[in-house]
């Protein structure tokens, strides 16, 4: 891969997109890239922080363990997004797993010598400060719905959720959802169990606010969902 196509590849990251070429030119010189299959582990939980990695095709599975080594999805990350976002300004180990759901070309950089980059280039660092903070609202918001509400509840608040990440707005007002997710899956994301969201699901289709189109996909009624909260 060339520097033009590493270019091209990063730019198409929020986090680069509107830089200039003079701006690019010291993130192409450390950026490297690499191939990935599904099922292979890019990092272990626990492994000493390395990279940053910018995913350009693919999707990654971020979850953690417990010592009994039952699963807890943390995040489901797809083409632009980043990972990990905890490292950075710090001396520390990875905080999670992340696993290759969908084979993916990823592009990654040393932390230390981005950690070097952020500082002589502090726009860059309000655009990560950024994306921290959303992730830090998303991470409040989960914990909310873990306090506040019920297993119900925070199934649909989780469908919800994947809509906005991975979901296609249909004709009929429905949203598909472009990712398939197990029952398992699903479970992992709350620390629920799999019996629990089949049920769950299985009363949601009964109410005609989730259903499966002939592909397997799972088609949602966003506004039916969210009434079911209020």
């Amino acid at each position: 891969m060339n520097t033009d196509t590493i270019q091209q590849l990063l730019q198409n990251i929020p986090l680069f997109k509107d830089l200039t070429d003079y701006e690019m030119e010291p993130i192409i010189g450390l950026a490297k890239h690499r191939m990935y299959r599904h099922g292979t582990h890019i990092f272990m939980q626990g492994d000493p922080l390395t990279n940053v990695y910018f995913i350009h095709q693919g999707k990654i599975k971020i979850y953690k363990t417990d010592f009994h080594g039952r699963e807890q999805i943390v995040n489901i990350l797809q083409p632009g997004d980043m990972f990990p976002h905890q490292g950075f300004f710090r001396k520390d180990n990875y905080p999670a797993h992340a696993e290759v759901s969908e084979d993916a070309v990823l592009i990654y950089i040393p932390i230390e010598s981005f950690e070097i980059f952020l500082v002589n280039h502090p726009e860059i660092c309000v655009k990560l400060f950024r994306v921290l903070g959303d992730i830090i609202v998303d991470l409040q918001s989960r914990l909310e719905e873990k306090i506040l509400h019920n297993t119900y509840e925070q199934i649909i608040m989780l469908l919800l959720r994947l809509s906005k990440g991975y979901g296609k707005r249909t004709r009929d007002g429905m949203v598909k959802l472009t990712t398939q997710f197990t029952n398992r899956e699903l479970a992992n994301m709350i620390g629920s169990s799999r019996e629990t969201v089949s049920r769950t699901l299985t009363q949601l289709k009964k109410y005609n606010l989730v259903a499966t189109d002939k592909s397997g996909t799972v088609v949602l009624d966003i506004d039916g969902l969210e009434d079911e909260l209020f």
